[in-house]
């Protein structure tokens, strides 16, 4: 029987040969027969998946957030299976968007790339600005559920607090994959910012 193409497994696989172009060489690197030579395809295979190579970076855009949301909100239900404060939860998330490892130091330079294509690139802004505000959205929950439990002051405003935790950690990845040396630096403002947030004890497990 003839073998039935996996389209998805594919794509995933444009996508990451997309990721690795731009990880290592920048964005100028992701043309559509580097992505097929790094990928081990054809360019008539990668043009049959995408049109033109802004429908493929645009593609590479939306999986790389994704993938980090994912990785959020696996950390957040991981968090609270183990019953840990809001606070706790809270830093371990903002700091899986620090460019703390190799992986998240390509991570880091392809978001950036991207966002800076994003300028010029409505589409690609749109992607940006949607991942922006989910991030936004499930911090501001977080801050919320603290006042809920007792960790948040209940004067504290959910959405200024999230939007200041979310532009803070933006500028500390800028800065760590600008130093790594500062990492420890970049966690301990981090740390220090959620505790002033966060300063109670939940109601719930303490």
């Amino acid at each position: 029987m003839p073998r039935t193409a996996d389209h998805d497994l594919r794509r995933a696989q444009m996508a990451a040969a997309v990721h690795r172009l731009i990880a290592h060489d920048g964005l100028d690197a992701a043309t559509m027969s580097a992505v097929a030579r790094e990928a081990g395809f054809s360019v008539g295979l990668v043009q049959h998946y995408f049109a033109s190579k802004d429908d493929l970076l645009l593609f590479a855009y939306e999986r790389l957030t994704a993938d980090l949301l994912t990785r959020v909100a696996a950390r957040t239900a991981d968090g609270e299976a183990a019953g840990h404060s809001i606070r706790a939860i809270m830093l371990d998330c903002l700091a899986e968007l620090l460019p703390l490892d190799p992986a998240r130091r390509g991570e880091h330079r392809v978001s950036r790339a991207f966002q800076a294509r994003a300028m010029d690139n409505p589409t690609a802004a749109e992607v940006a600005a949607a991942t922006a505000a989910v991030l936004r959205t499930r911090v501001a929950q977080g801050i919320a559920n603290g006042k809920e439990c007792g960790e948040t002051d209940p004067t504290t405003d959910p959405d200024l607090a999230a939007t200041e935790l979310t532009a803070l950690v933006d500028g500390l990845a800028d800065l760590v994959y600008r130093d790594p040396t500062r990492a420890t630096t970049a966690g301990a403002i981090l740390a220090t910012r959620l505790a002033e947030l966060l300063p109670g004890r939940c109601r719930h497990y303490d």
